[in-house]
This record gives structure tokens, C-alpha cells and sequence, in this order.
């Protein structure tokens, strides 16, 4: 939401994510990140 980004763009997104911190992001957890903020802290508590 707040990058204006559509479901493919958080799709995008996430394996972004994945690929740099080297994580995995279940696709539960992966759909509660709506936002910029959503995510900075999905990956501070992995």
C-alpha cells in the first residue's frame, strides 16, 4: 500500500527479500506484509 504496489509487485517484492537476507517467507506471513513498515519488521524478527 504504501508503494502503491499491486499483488505482483509484493510477489516481486518478497522474493526480493528472500533472496537478499537469505530467508524464507512463508506465503501466510508473505500476505500480511502491506507495508513498507510490515516488512522491515517481518525481517528485524527473523
Amino acid at each position: 500500500e504504501d508503494l502503491g504496489a499491486d499483488s505482483l509487485d509484493v510477489v516481486e517484492l518478497v522474493m526480493a527479500l528472500e533472496e537478499k537476507f537469505d530467508i524464507e517467507i512463508p506465503d501466510d506471513q508473505a500476505e500480511a506484509i502491506a507495508t513498507v513498515n510490515d516488512a522491515i519488521k517481518f525481517i528485524e524478527n527473523v
